[in-house]
């Protein structure tokens, strides 16, 4: 049997609070004697003197001071504990994961986090970001609850709802100083071969990877996201296919160049999505706020705002 409770822990933070036994009586709407009483107890059970007591003044001794401290966090997570209780009886989950393309940042995501957070009350949000089959890779294995912004068609075999957010085109590009800059027609494979390209890695683990805009036996230099192939580009240590997003103000600034191509990259179509047959709260919230023609416009927006120059 534990000596301690959490209505002594109570009555001992509303004390210190406050500065008097009858005033933590008043806040707790209980009786002066009650208060008292618990204290007593407590210290005999425990002890340990928790207050020091000179006429009408008190104050914690060090002991009662190391008590409080740590006691907060067990009233904290009592609190806690019974509001994702009440959540879960109500439908919300006690946490709800996104995962994001990386191309995507989640601050583009604030406005509708606000909102859902005033929604919601206190289920906790989780982003993740993923690269490619990775994203579908994190809705199956349980580790994201939605996609959002997921690049390409997802994998066999089903077990979740795709929904098209619409498609952004991809434009090739290298920087000024690169050999291909300066070639003034259309680029074809032979064009292509000698020189490096960038490529981003497919950040699944059982999925089978994709591999997007490499030819046979052509040099590569691998990269961990969209942003990072960006950069390198821009330094002129390959090429390759961006999102049109991405290198909007780098071309309007000279320091990307696009350049036609033979064999031009399809526009990548971008979903929303979950597992079948799950209707949290928070799922079905996310569901209609991000159900909108305008997401994937406003995170292509946010997106081509955070790529610099």
């Amino acid at each position: 049997m534990f000596k301690l409770s959490l209505e002594a822990l109570l009555i001992i933070d509303a004390i210190d609070r406050t500065g008097s036994f009858s005033a933590a009586a008043k806040e707790l709407h209980r009786v002066p004697s009650t208060i008292s009483y618990t204290v007593a107890k407590l210290e005999d059970d425990l002890g340990v003197q928790v207050f020091e007591r000179a006429g009408p003044k008190i104050k914690l001794t060090p002991a009662g001071r190391e008590l409080l401290s740590e006691g907060r966090y067990l009233l904290k997570a009592a609190e806690d504990l019974e509001q994702r209780v009440q959540r879960v009886a109500s439908g919300w989950e006690t946490e709800f994961a996104i995962s994001m393309d990386a191309m995507f940042s989640p601050i583009s995501l604030s406005e509708d986090i606000k909102a859902f957070y005033a929604a919601s009350g206190k289920t906790r949000l989780r982003f993740t970001q993923e690269v490619m089959s990775g994203t579908w890779e994190a809705l199956l294995d349980r580790r994201a609850d939605m996609l959002v912004g997921a690049a390409g068609d997802g994998p066999s075999g089903g077990g979740y709802v795709a929904v098209p957010m619409g498609r952004i085109g991809f434009t090739f590009v290298v920087a000024p100083t690169h050999p291909l800059a300066g070639l003034q027609r259309p680029l074809s494979k032979a064009d292509l071969h000698g020189h490096r390209a960038i490529a981003v890695a497919d950040s699944a683990r059982k999925l089978p990877s994709r591999t997007v805009g490499l030819l046979f036996g052509q040099d590569n230099l691998t990269v961990p996201d969209m942003r990072s192939k960006h950069e390198f580009q821009r330094a002129g240590l390959g090429f390759g296919f961006l999102p049109e997003p991405c290198v909007r103000k780098a071309i309007a600034a000279g320091t990307l160049v696009a350049k036609e191509v033979e064999e031009p990259k399809p526009q990548e179509t971008f979903y929303l999505a979950w597992r079948t047959g799950e209707n949290g709260a928070a799922l079905n919230w996310w569901r209609k706020q991000l159900s909108r023609n305008t997401v994937l416009e406003r995170l292509s927006r946010a997106t081509a705002e955070q790529y610099g120059a």
